[in-house]
């Protein structure tokens, strides 16, 4: 039967920790469930610590989090942060071990006390502040238009950011080569580069949905479906609510275990967050609770933090994308909600990184291109065309394209026509999700685009003397 040591001795010989996949190739006599159940115990017991998320968590000394990581959150707090008193208090509790800290459960009565527009974790003045810091030229526009303007530098930001507070190690270049031109930044793993790809894809959902009336089940599901694809050991808890117990790493809490539970204070949760009306409260809110209540067998906290944003999506507001905020000043963060049901040392950290992102948009404001129309006006009609030309490679490209403009009015029939083979030349494998097409379906299409180039039939250059005279 084998030992728990040498696994054990693997991960405190690591400094920087070793992912389940690691540690099953370093010891493959070890049954996967076994490693699982040993590691669970050790991070309940303190030995070891954890860091991100689903695949990509990695597992390191206990010694080496507690006299860094933690060392860390003070650290970052102290210098760019201003921290009231409560704040202090709280960071100065959970950098206790985990011995002097006292276990506890999910608090119903946390959520149940708190009343929309009533109730505040943010104060009036506070409030206030954040709509100034985050007020941009577009606010009386359609919900969603500012972050439509900024999409290529968001993607990059809120990607870039959120994964690395889980452990990912790409760097911002790295994130724009995978992003802009689909390219696999060398020496990273398989783990972080589908972090990146699902961050993408769930704020590129997050913008179709900026418009919408509510947070509802049906698109928080979808998020987290988005961000947890072929991130999770179990693919059917990708989208669903957790079935079983969970543990949380470096943490005495124990969030609540079973499904009618979850179910029950999920639906609380949606019900408050849709009533609150300021949308600032309402992002907040979510960065409270959905990471509180665990509602998902992983990736809650990547899920709260897209699911923040909504808000400021929807009000053209500039968004939160955690540009420089350390991991371990967040996990402090969120660990005096989850242990004490304490907001203040995430609301300082909140404000902070808040008025990070918003230095950024602000100095590239006024270098911002007023959106086409035109293309706002279609958008919908353009992503359907797109996807069904690549769907259907036999298909004759112009007759699919003329089929679709037939309810556009003949004033735009023509300008429309070449938004379309627009997008249809620069299509590239890292904006699929934007029209629904997988990589493959791409890759299948091109190839009849090439056969047909290669009987001087290519049907793109025909649309595209139609931009020419123009």
């Amino acid at each position: 039967m084998p030992t728990s040591n040498p696994l054990l001795q693997s991960i405190q010989s690591a400094p920087s920790g070793l992912t389940l996949t690691e540690l099953l190739a370093q010891h493959p006599t070890v049954a996967r469930r076994t490693v699982q159940r040993w590691l669970s115990q050790w991070v309940a017991a303190g030995q070891i610590a954890t860091q991100g998320e689903g695949r990509a968590r990695r597992y390191l000394p206990a010694v080496a989090r507690s006299t860094s990581s933690l060392g860390e959150a003070g650290q970052s707090f102290s210098a760019p942060v201003s921290l009231s008193a409560d704040s202090q208090d709280i960071l100065a509790y959970v950098s206790q071990p985990l011995q002097a800290r006292k276990p506890v459960g999910y608090q119903r009565d946390f959520l149940d006390a708190y009343q929309p527009n009533i109730s505040a974790y943010l104060s009036a003045p506070l409030r206030r502040q954040l709509h100034n810091m985050g007020k941009t030229s577009r606010m009386s526009e359609p919900a969603g238009t500012y972050s439509r303007a900024i999409l290529n530098r968001l993607l990059i930001d809120l990607s870039w950011a959120s994964s690395h507070l889980e452990g990912n190690t790409y760097s911002r270049l790295d994130t724009v080569a995978l992003i802009e031109h689909g390219r696999t930044a060398t020496g990273k793993g398989a783990i972080e580069t589908q972090m990146i790809l699902n961050h993408k894809s769930a704020i590129e959902l997050l913008l179709d949905n900026a418009a919408a009336v509510a947070l509802n089940r049906f698109l928080l599901m979808n998020i987290h479906s988005a961000l947890a694809e072929n991130l999770l050991p179990n693919p059917a808890d990708e989208g669903r609510i957790r079935q079983h117990a969970v543990d949380i790493g470096q943490s005495v809490y124990c969030p609540l275990s079973t499904p009618q539970q979850i179910n029950e204070a999920l639906d609380v949760v949606l019900a408050k967050f849709n009533q609150i009306s300021d949308p600032f409260e309402q992002s907040f809110f979510a960065m409270v609770h959905l990471p509180y209540l665990q509602p998902f067998a992983d990736i809650n906290k990547c899920t709260s933090r897209l699911a923040a944003n909504l808000p400021l999506f929807r009000a053209n507001l500039c968004p939160l994308t955690f540009l420089d905020v350390p991991e371990a000043a967040y996990s402090a963060a969120t660990l005096g909600v989850y242990e004490l049901t304490r907001v203040e040392l995430l609301r300082d950290l909140y404000v902070w990184a808040y008025e990070r992102s918003t230095q950024e948009y602000q100095a590239i404001q006024q270098d911002l291109a007023e959106p086409d129309p035109l293309r706002l006006a279609y958008r919908d009609l353009i992503k359907q065309t797109v996807r069904q030309v690549v769907q259907q490679p036999q298909a004759e490209t112009l007759k699919v394209i003329e089929q679709a403009l037939e309810p556009v009015p003949q004033a735009d029939r023509v300008d429309v026509h070449a938004l379309l083979v627009q997008e249809l030349q620069r299509l590239h494998e890292g904006v699929l999700a934007r029209y629904g097409l997988q990589p493959s379906e791409l890759v299948a299409w091109k190839e009849v685009q090439n056969s047909l180039k290669g009987q001087n039939r290519p049907l793109l250059r025909t649309a595209q003397h139609t931009i020419i005279r123009k």
